[in-house]
């Protein structure tokens, strides 16, 4: 039970007031702007837009800056402003054959048919602290390069080429949309892919991590990774076609994986897919892992009792925002709570101490 605290509006007030203080910092240091932000913790910016489901870089970067650098609290904050703007309509299925990929591997061709393009990444660096940065240092030029422009196949459609992989099934049927119905068990895999989307990037890598140790049956390779923009188009009611509204940054990775087969089914490939807005390498492939796991029954396999593999565990707790509001609520006046059971306590261990001393002398009178 909660009880409302009284006379604290001066108190909130002050905290407001320290906070605002507190997040500007030392005035001495020149304020970070939001171009700063954008530009320079694209990545943050990047995870921010994909939780919080809204493809805005400067927003985005002023709820960084709001914030103090919670991302969670960032997230928060999107999703708020989020549900204040209008629904004007759905965009139309994005294309990503047709990225301008400025990131592009395969982890299962070395010569993978429209080449690799290794892009900007950490995966080749030392990891040693660059004092150069510390020092305000200007960095060098990059060489000149152009994202690749021209249509560029995905990997599983030569392997499908062959038959050896599972075929998407086609359908027609409208995909649910988690912003605007509750989450329902079973849940489609449709459901279950933007709730990974949205899912905190920390608690789905770790879930695809636990997959990787063999808390699940998924051995999985990368068929790609690629990063890039595409195109977003909107079917407009007056004109009667759809039109390019924009376009927006995305990370894909489709996994390839093992699957023995079954009676019905001859062995083949099977898919986890992941798709997260911006630069989010490690996310999307994390998705794609957990993605696999939680298809067991539709493909068949057994359960083997691996928390990846179980879909109301892992889509009940991979939002960041329900759980940070769960955690914290225990901050809130629980006072009647915790007198009712401080009172139950101490009569227990009145009881306890009165039994005690009966029985102290009893063996005394014995």
């Amino acid at each position: 039970m909660y009880v409302a605290v009284k006379g604290g509006e001066q108190a909130i007030d002050n905290a407001h007031a320290w906070l605002a203080e507190e997040r500007r910092g030392d005035t001495s240091v020149a304020e970070l702007s939001l171009a700063q932000i954008r530009e320079q913790l694209a990545l943050a910016v990047n995870r921010v837009m994909a939780e919080g489901s809204l493809y805005d870089p400067d927003l985005a970067a002023l709820a960084i800056k709001q914030s103090r650098g919670d991302l969670i609290e960032a997230i928060f904050l999107i999703r708020a402003y989020r549900t204040t703007l209008p629904r004007f309509g759905y965009t139309q299925p994005v294309d990503t054959g047709a990225m301008a990929c400025d990131r592009r591997i395969s982890a299962t061709f070395k010569d993978a048919p429209g080449g690799q393009v290794l892009g900007p990444t950490f995966d080749y660096t030392h990891r040693l602290l660059d004092f150069k940065l510390a020092a305000d240092g200007e960095v060098p030029a990059a060489p000149e390069a152009e994202p690749r422009r021209e249509p560029t196949p995905h990997i599983t459609e030569f392997l499908q080429g062959e038959d050896i992989i599972e075929r998407e099934p086609a359908s027609d049927a409208e995909p649910g949309d988690l912003t605007r119905e509750p989450m329902a068990f079973p849940a489609g895999r449709a459901v279950r892919l933007q709730s990974l989307t949205r899912g905190d990037e920390g608690f789905i890598l770790g879930m695809a991590y636990s997959t990787q140790r063999g808390y699940a049956r998924n051995h999985a390779f990368v068929g790609e990774l690629r990063i890039g923009t595409v195109p977003v188009e909107m079917e407009i009611p007056e004109l009667g076609f759809a039109i390019e509204i924009g376009e927006i940054e995305l990370t894909e990775c489709e996994t390839v994986n093992q699957f023995k087969g079954s009676k019905t089914v001859p062995p083949q490939f099977t898919r986890g897919y992941g798709l997260v807005f911006g630069q989010s390498e490690r996310k999307s492939i994390a998705m794609a892992l957990v993605d696999r796991a939680l298809r067991w029954e539709e493909l068949g396999e057994d359960n083997v009792g691996a928390a990846a593999q179980d879909e109301e565990f892992v889509l009940s707790h991979a939002d960041n925002i329900q759980a940070t509001g769960f955690l914290e609520h225990i901050k809130l006046p629980h006072y009647v709570d915790f007198q009712s059971e401080l009172e139950l306590v101490r009569k227990l261990r009145r009881e306890a101490a009165e039994l005690a001393e009966n029985l102290a002398a009893q063996e005394a009178a014995e």
